[in-house]
């Protein structure tokens, strides 16, 4: 047991050292100059570690009639994320998570005042798709119930199948930029990692101790037993 603990504390250590590199990466990623959102010829070496995060720039077109609503939570409370696909003027389509409205915001003619004509430019945090759904809740397509923001699935939904159009395999976060009519509001993103390994270091060190101690102290036991 003393060396199960001691192995389970310095994983902890060792999983610290990665997380505190993992957030220094991300604050970088996020206060950066941004960058050419990634194309085609980049999505395959895309992964979280390379790319989650990263502040890019994309131009071209929304169309605003293939928007898709996705269930949120937020600071300003419930309601729904607005992802329009964006047709960039490098010719692929990026979904792009134009920011939050509340559930009276729903219907798009009641959003209409911050559909931007022609051609726009956007700069945001690239995120990776998040297939499935929610906790505890599926997405359904046919139903256009989304609680998670599925590229691949939403793509589909809206007929812009990958076999079809080169889509992003990630979505863009918009950033805090105002839309026309103050909606959606963008720069809701929230990047936070829970650090708890220091504390799960030493409790397993501490149990290790424990588990040592009360070793010693059946062996002592036993001497004097066998000495008598």
């Amino acid at each position: 047991m003393t060396g199960v603990f001691l192995a389970l504390g310095t994983w902890q250590v060792e999983r610290r050292v990665w997380k505190l590199d993992l957030i220094d990466r991300i604050e970088a990623r996020i206060h950066a100059e941004p960058v050419p959102a990634p194309g085609p010829e980049d999505w395959a070496g895309l992964t979280a570690a390379s790319a989650e995060y990263r502040r890019v720039r994309l131009t071209g077109r929304f169309a605003y009639d293939r928007a898709t609503l996705v269930q949120a939570v937020t600071g300003r409370g419930a309601g729904f994320w607005v992802l329009v696909p964006l047709t960039t003027d490098r010719g692929f389509t990026v979904l792009v998570n134009r920011g939050f409205v509340p559930t009276e915001f729903r219907e798009r003619a009641a959003r209409a005042a911050g559909e931007a004509d022609g051609e726009v430019t956007v700069t945001g945090l690239l995120r990776l798709t998040e297939p499935g759904g929610g906790f505890l809740r599926r997405n359904d397509p046919a139903a256009d119930r989304w609680y998670s923001r599925d590229v691949a699935a939403i793509a589909a939904a809206r007929g812009i199948d990958r076999k079809q159009a080169e889509v992003a395999p990630y979505f863009v976060d918009a950033d805090a930029a105002a839309n026309p009519g103050g909606l959606p509001v963008g720069g809701l993103t929230v990047v936070a990692f829970h650090n708890n390994h220091l504390v799960y270091a030493l409790t397993w060190y501490a149990l290790a101790g424990m588990s040592a101690a009360a070793l010693i102290y059946a062996l002592r036991g036993s001497r004097r037993v066998s000495g008598r």
